[in-house]
C-alpha cells in the first residue's frame, strides 16, 4: 500500500497523465503513484470503522450461532448414538430369535424322523402279532383232533398255547409303548410348532420395530450431516469476516497514518466540478447508487462492467491514501481530492463473475453520494 504524496507527480483527469491501470483475469488494480497534498481520510476512517463494528458485531452473531449449531450437534450425536445402540440390540435380539426357531425346526425334523422309525416298528410288530394270533388260532382249532389221532402228548401242546400267549402279550405291551412314543411324539411336535408360531410373531414384529429403529437412526444421520455442512459453512463465514476485520484493521492503521503524515489542504476545487467530470473507465454500468444487492445491501456507488486490460482513470487530482488488497472489495484505490471528497476504485468479487467489473464511489465526509450526476457524458 502508497499512502503519501511523490513529488513530481500529480493526478489529472485526462487520459494523458491520468491515473491508470490494467484490468487483467486476475482483478488486479496496478496504480501508478500519484498525489497532491490536501483533504483529509478522516471521514473514511470514520466510515472504516463503522464497518469494523459492524463486522465484529458480525462476527460475534456468527460465533453464537455456531455455539449454538454445536449444541445441537452434540444432542443430536448422542440421539444417534443410542439410535444405533437401539439398532445393534434389535439385530441381536432378532437373530436369536432366528437361532431359536432353526433349533426348534431342528428339533422337529429329528422327532418326525424318529416317529416315522417308530410307526416303521409298530406296523412290523402288528404284523408280528397278526400272524402269532393267526397261528394261535389254528393251532388252537387243530390241536385237539391231533391228539386223538396221533397220540402225541398232550403236555406239548399245552406248553405251545402257554407260548403263543406269552409272545403275544409281549407283542401287544411292544405294540402299546411304541404307540405311547408315537403319541408323545407327536404331542411334543404340536408344542414345537405351537412354540415356533409365537417365534414367527415375535420375529415379524421384531423386524418391524428394527425397520423403524433403521430409518430413525437414518434420519438423525441426515439432520446430522446436514447441521455439520452447515456449521462447516458457518466457520468458512466467519473465518472471511475475520479476515475481512483484519484488513478494515489494517486500513484504519493506514488511514490514520496517512492523517497524521499529510495535513489538510483546504484548496481543492472537487465540489465545484459536479457535472464535468469524465467517467474513470470506459464500460457498461450494471450497478447503480441506491439498488439492492445481496444481503439487503444496497450499492453505494456504480458498478461497471468492462473489457479486459480497459484503462482505469482517476476522475480528479489527489491524493493516493489507500492502494491495497482489501477483503471482499478485491485491490482498493482510495483518492483523497480535499475537502472531504474521496473517489474509490475497487474490483468486485463477485464468485460468479464472468468478466473483469469496476466498483466506484464518491464520498463525501465518509458519506456516498450517487457518482452519476458528477460525471459530464451520460452512462457509457
Amino acid at each position: 500500500m502508497y499512502s503519501g504524496t511523490l513529488p513530481g507527480s500529480r493526478l489529472r483527469p485526462d487520459a494523458q497523465t491520468g491515473l491508470a491501470c490494467a484490468l487483467a483475469l486476475s482483478l488486479s488494480l496496478a496504480w501508478p503513484a500519484g498525489a497532491a497534498q490536501g483533504a483529509r481520510p478522516e471521514a473514511d476512517a470514520n466510515k472504516a470503522e463503522a464497518e469494523l463494528r459492524s463486522i465484529k458485531s458480525e462476527i460475534e452473531r456468527v460465533t453464537q450461532e455456531i455455539s449454538a449449531q454445536q449444541v445441537e450437534r452434540d444432542r443430536l450425536t448422542l440421539e444417534l448414538r443410542s439410535a444405533e445402540i437401539s439398532v445393534s440390540k434389535a439385530r441381536e435380539v432378532l437373530a436369536d430369535l432366528r437361532r431359536d426357531r432353526a433349533v426348534r425346526a431342528a428339533r422337529r425334523a429329528a422327532l418326525a424322523a424318529h416317529k416315522r422309525e417308530l410307526q416303521a416298528e409298530l406296523a412290523g410288530n402288528r404284523d408280528a402279532l397278526a400272524g402269532q394270533l393267526r397261528a394261535a388260532y389254528l393251532i388252537g382249532r387243530e390241536e385237539p383232533l391231533k391228539l386223538l389221532l396221533n397220540q402225541k402228548d398232550p403236555a406239548r401242546a399245552g406248553r405251545m398255547f402257554v407260548y403263543y400267549s406269552y409272545f403275544g402279550r409281549a407283542r401287544a405291551g411292544q405294540i402299546r409303548v411304541i404307540e405311547a412314543d408315537v403319541h408323545g411324539i407327536e404331542q411334543l411336535d404340536g408344542e414345537l410348532e405351537a412354540e415356533d408360531a409365537k417365534l414367527a410373531e415375535l420375529e415379524k414384529q421384531q423386524r418391524a420395530e428394527l425397520a423403524d429403529l433403521e430409518q430413525a437412526r437414518s434420519r438423525r444421520s441426515q439432520v446430522l450431516a446436514s447441521l455439520e455442512a452447515e456449521s462447516h459453512s458457518r466457520a468458512q463465514s466467519l473465518e472471511r469476516l475475520r479476515s475481512q476485520q483484519a484488513g478494515l484493521e489494517k486500513l484504519l492503521r493506514e488511514l490514520r497514518r496517512a492523517t497524521e503524515k499529510f495535513p489538510v489542504d483546504g484548496n481543492d476545487a472537487f465540489a465545484h466540478l459536479r457535472g464535468k467530470l469524465a467517467w474513470p473507465v470506459n464500460g457498461r454500468v450494471v450497478a447503480r447508487f441506491g439498488e439492492s444487492r445481496a444481503g439487503g445491501l444496497k450499492w453505494e456507488g456504480l458498478l461497471v462492467a468492462t473489457e479486459r486490460g480497459a484503462p482505469v482513470r482517476a476522475v480528479y487530482q489527489g491524493r493516493v491514501i489507500y492502494a491495497d488488497w482489501l477483503p471482499g472489495l478485491g485491490l482498493l484505490t482510495i483518492v483523497d481530492h480535499g475537502d472531504g471528497y474521496m473517489s474509490l476504485y475497487g474490483h468486485n468479487e463477485r464468485l460468479r463473475s464472468s468478466r473483469p467489473e469496476l466498483s466506484f464511489e464518491i464520498r463525501r465526509s465518509g458519506k456516498p453520494v450517487d457518482p452519476r450526476p458528477w460525471f459530464q457524458a451520460p452512462e457509457p
